[in-house]
């Protein structure tokens, strides 16, 4: 197959990656997007927010479990998404914590100069809190976080987003002048893991969290009075309000109607009982706006086949792309040898930029989804290929090479007959390196909305379920075999 034919193959995959994203056009129909972040709550508002936009006759996609607050903020004023659901006290002391916001006023005017409104609050403060096992706070007779003083030794753990918010871990240690130094940052529901098997003493908890009850946590008093009050709102675009007003209108029936103990609930339905995020949120929108939502679950196939397309879509595009830009590259490298020295060079700085910051890298200049992931998968498949290729072509007899000049053959020609015939085994080990590493940090695209089998992991990790880790996990490494095993055999065929 000629390059040109790859070429454009490669072409069309990214316009119809590209175009697989919503766009507003002139005379089409209005799609919105919805977005929520990495923890149970914002799935399942999310969720809610999907139905009401569905309800209105809209066509509405949700963007599950984006991350932490920063993507999801970045995402809204980007235009990626239209509205996700958020909280006042995070507004006010992280996102938009420079601008010294006191009054909801205030915190109003602030977002309308970002082109953003925010409903009324729905009914329920989503406040921190800090916790620990009933148990041992029994033992240490401990009641308020100031309490935490007289124990150094305490073991705390806490969610990597409340290590460096302005209104997390710095700014409580600092008011609470705490001595402990033994502070870990881990993901927010693996902290309670830590907190059931005894690994951790501490943590951060959000006050609806079904696990509170779960696990017998003591919620230590805020006698300081540091944390703010997070109020649970809708954020959204300001032009949604033109876009499509039923949308909105249905969002601001959820105001003052979801109360704490109802959020628990729906939290621990989903956390505990294994529910699904989107039969919850419709059932409440039924129970308590009298609207017949039909949630329309996938059954675990048609989730299996999408996290697979999905995969296959980011390893396909990002792999052939690396294979027609790497082999050339390497030809050029081993040919030249001051070029060679460069390319590899940042090749080779490209590849030790770790994976997921390079995701999170490319958000502000391609957005979340498909794109940024596709490009940071063909990155890191790069150097595998280039230097196999250089090392097999260097790699070659000099009397071989010798011996095509002697025949009188071209540059070209020699390249074609004798050189890469002779590298082909090294070339292809590097690709099959680079697909197997491809494959398995394409797992990580989901953090960026971008789907895979990285999805089921994520939502596996959230919810507690090892069944769902492994509904993603295994297909995985199965695909890595089996690409292996591909590249193995095409190896073999075509191997001197």
């Amino acid at each position: 197959m000629s390059i040109s034919r790859w070429t454009g193959m490669l072409l069309s995959a990214l316009l119809a990656t590209t175009l697989a994203h919503p766009v507003l056009a002139a005379g089409e129909p209005v799609k919105i997007t919805i977005g929520s972040k990495s923890f149970t709550e914002s799935v399942i508002l999310g969720d809610m927010l999907s139905h009401l936009a569905q309800r209105a006759g809209i066509e509405a996609s949700h963007q599950r479990q984006l991350g932490g607050t920063r993507v999801v903020w970045n995402a809204l004023l980007s235009g990626e998404i239209d509205a996700y659901p958020e909280y006042t006290g995070t507004l006010m002391q992280e996102t938009l914590a420079k601008e010294n916001i006191q009054t909801e006023a205030q915190l109003r005017q602030a977002l309308a100069a970002h082109g953003l409104r925010m409903t009324r609050p729905l009914g329920f403060n989503n406040t921190y809190a800090i916790g620990m096992k009933e148990t041992l706070a029994a033992r240490l007779k401990l009641r308020k976080i100031s309490d935490l003083r007289d124990h150094p030794e305490l073991v705390l753990g806490f969610g990597n987003e409340f290590m460096d918010r302005a209104d997390g871990w710095p700014g409580l240690q600092q008011r609470y002048q705490l001595p402990q130094q033994n502070v870990r940052g881990l993901d927010h529901d693996l902290a309670y893991r830590g907190i059931e098997s005894g690994t951790l003493q501490v943590t951060d908890l959000y006050a609806t969290d079904a696990e509170i009850s779960y696990y017998h946590l003591r919620t230590l008093e805020d006698d300081l009075h540091y944390f703010p009050a997070y109020n649970a709102v809708i954020l959204y675009r300001a032009d949604l309000e033109q876009r499509a007003p039923e949308a909105v209108a249905l969002f601001k029936r959820l105001v003052g109607r979801i109360d704490a103990p109802a959020m628990r609930e729906l939290n621990a339905r989903v956390k505990l009982n294994g529910e699904a995020e989107a039969v919850m949120a419709a059932r409440f929108l039924e129970e308590n706006l009298a609207l017949d939502i039909d949630p329309q679950v996938k059954t675990t196939w048609q989730r299996f086949w999408q996290h697979t397309r999905e995969h296959l879509v980011l390893v396909g595009i990002s792999l052939s792309a690396a294979i027609l830009v790497a082999i050339p590259l390497g030809i050029v490298a081993a040919r030249h040898a001051r070029v060679g020295h460069i390319v590899l060079g940042i090749a080779g700085i490209i590849q030790t930029i770790p994976s997921l910051a390079l995701f999170v890298f490319l958000i502000p200049l391609l957005g979340i989804g498909g794109p940024p992931a596709v490009v940071a998968l063909f990155l890191y498949s790069l150097l595998p290929i280039i230097r196999n290729t250089h090392a097999g072509i260097r790699g070659i007899s000099p009397a071989i090479v010798e011996s095509a000049q002697a025949l009188g053959l071209p540059s070209r020609a020699r390249l074609r007959i004798v050189e890469l015939p002779l590298a082909t085994g090294a070339i292809l080990a590097g690709i099959k390196t680079s697909a197997v590493i491809n494959v398995g940090t394409a797992t990580l695209a989901a953090l960026i909305g971008a789907g895979g089998y990285g999805q089921p992991i994520l939502t596996g990790i959230r919810l507690d379920d090892t069944g769902l880790i492994l509904q993603g996990a295994v297909p995985a490494a199965v695909l890595a075999l089996l690409v292996q095993g591909i590249f193995e055999l095409v190896e073999r065929r075509l191997s001197p």
